[in-house]
């Protein structure tokens, strides 16, 4: 039972049509007809029927295929090829069923609607566990709501005269859309207390950081004449992060001149060529730091100036690569670690003292 069937004998041409078209459906997928039928629960022997045209599957068999093709291509299907499929069907619907069956089919429908909606009344405390059971269908709705497009563009008077001779489709197509905006709450919901949580665990722990950082007592200093303070330039345009990387670093016993923007920064440089070691923020309105690390570069007094660049981007190749290209000696993401880049600021300030001291 793990192989198709050959196509049946005498079969209509719409009924050939159809099985020719579900059999490509299907073999797009890649398995036996047996393990789909036990992934389905479904009876293998009827399901290769089916396949092979000698019986008429329910509509909802069709869907099915549609949305678990769609979930192995990882592409939802598009709404020409249910409709070309759903035309099919009702080719052979016409030719070869009796108006029993298409009843069998709605009534089909309709009990698996009323279990989705019956599914879909979780809420509250269960809210994970709802949405994962909705996650595992989206393919499905992806695909019910292309059959709805093409459904309303293309049969929409006959829809219309359907809904009047039975309510009871028009009971389920509210019902459909009532799960698929719950289903589309539910996800946002569960997004965003993710993410809420995430960045809260996150800014936690980088203000713990901080404070300790703050709160660390500072060695004495040894008076032993004249010193050299190297100064850090901190480029950012927000004021929170400013005042983060101030706390962070200031207890180095450095010079820390702060920034809103790429102009500003340049502008900075212009007054004073002491900056052992540059901060500086990626996504910036007007300059962003890419720009403004090439215009640093450009300058024979400040090409040699180190710059770090810091960055909600996140660090992959592709971003790390750029900063590189342009003239950066490390790239940072955010949050920040304080200890990393108050050891790295460090390590700067040091060769520049080196160096400072050698000339």
């Amino acid at each position: 039972m793990g192989e198709l069937r050959p196509l049946g004998d005498d079969l209509t041409d719409s009924s050939r049509a159809l099985a020719q078209a579900l059999r490509e459906l299907f073999e797009g997928m890649g398995v036996s007809v047996r393990r789909y039928a036990a992934r389905r629960r479904r009876d293998p022997g009827t399901f290769s029927r089916y396949l092979n045209g000698t019986r008429l599957p329910p509509w909802q068999v069709i869907m099915d295929l549609f949305a678990d093709l769609a979930q192995h291509r990882g592409t939802a299907v598009t709404a020409e090829a249910i409709e070309f499929v759903r035309g099919l069907y009702g080719s052979a619907v016409d030719a070869g069923s009796s108006p029993k069956h298409a009843v069998e089919i709605l009534e089909q429908q309709l009990a698996d609607a009323d279990r989705v909606s019956r599914r879909s009344s979780v809420r509250g405390d269960v809210l994970g566990d709802a949405l994962l059971d909705r996650t595992h269908r989206i393919a499905d709705l992806e695909v019910r709501l292309n059959q709805l497009e093409a459904d309303r563009s293309a049969e929409r008077e006959r829809a219309d005269k359907l809904a009047a001779a039975h309510p009871d489709v028009s009971d389920l197509l509210r019902e459909r859309d009532a799960l698929e905006a719950e289903v589309s709450r539910l996800g946002e919901e569960l997004r965003e207390a993710g993410e809420q949580r995430a960045a809260a665990e996150a800014r936690c722990d980088l203000l713990e950081r901080q404070l300790e950082a703050v709160e660390r007592p500072a060695l004495p200093v040894v008076d032993s004449g004249p010193r050299i303070l190297p100064r850090i330039l901190i480029v950012d345009d927000q004021a929170d992060n400013l005042l983060a990387m101030r706390a962070v670093l200031e207890t180095l016993d450095q010079g820390l001149v702060t920034v809103s923007s790429g102009r500003e920064a340049l502008k900075a440089l212009l007054d004073h060529d002491d900056f052992a070691v540059i901060i500086m923020d990626v996504q910036m309105p007007e300059m962003d730091g890419y720009e403004t690390c090439a215009h640093i570069k450009r300058r024979p007094r400040t090409r040699d100036v180190p710059i770090i660049f810091l960055t909600a981007m996140g660090v992959d190749p592709e971003h790390s690569a750029r900063g590189y290209a342009a003239g950066a000696v490390d790239y940072i993401s955010k949050p920040f670690d304080p200890w990393a880049l108050r050891a790295k600021v460090a390590v700067f300030t040091s060769i520049y003292l080196e160096r400072h001291a050698a000339r």
